[in-house]
């Protein structure tokens, strides 16, 4: 099935959801502060496969606050430049909390990815110490990609012309 821009709708799900986590630099994460209310902040990103998603935040900023307290997190990475009602994502679910300093040089060399991508290179003094910054991890235990159709049709996998996600890590 081919886009208005010539652009192939995908059937492998995992390699789309691959792609979309390639060519976006931001996600949103979701955190739960200590009344329970929900908390999203958009974060630049650099991802580690489906599951592993990094990022760099200060330690006293609201989203890490909550995390601190409850490491349970949602993401989603959108394609915000597409039509509307023929959406792009990736959704995920999991438990986030700061790398560790054994986990410190893993961390940094996927985050924050290649330089194309435009963000700042770090070392480990940078994120570690007294310094007010720290490179997060978020493990996703479950991940969903929106299933791609075109407007007002049904997409080829599902038959169906509804949003809906189809899991790509139960």
């Amino acid at each position: 099935m081919d886009r208005p821009n010539g652009d192939s709708l995908p059937t492998d799900l995992r390699a789309h959801a691959e792609e979309l986590l390639a060519s976006n630099r931001y996600l949103t994460l979701g955190t739960v502060a200590p009344d329970g209310r929900p908390w999203t902040s958009p974060v630049y990103f650099a991802a580690d496969g489906l599951t592993s998603y990094y990022w760099c935040s200060t330690v006293d900023s609201r989203h890490s606050v909550n995390l601190a307290r409850n490491g349970e997190v949602s993401l989603v990475v959108f394609d915000s430049t597409v039509a509307p009602y023929t959406g792009r994502a990736v959704y995920a679910s999991g438990v986030a909390a700061p790398v560790t300093e054994e986990e410190l040089d893993d961390a940094l060399s996927v985050y924050p990815g290649p330089e194309a991508r435009g963000g700042s290179s770090l070392d480990r003094d940078d994120v570690r110490a007294d310094s007010p910054w720290r490179v997060w991890r978020a493990v996703a235990t479950a991940v969903w990609v929106l299933c791609p159709r075109e407007r007002g049709r049904a997409c080829d996998l599902h038959g169906r012309s509804d949003d809906h996600r189809a899991a790509v890590v139960p």
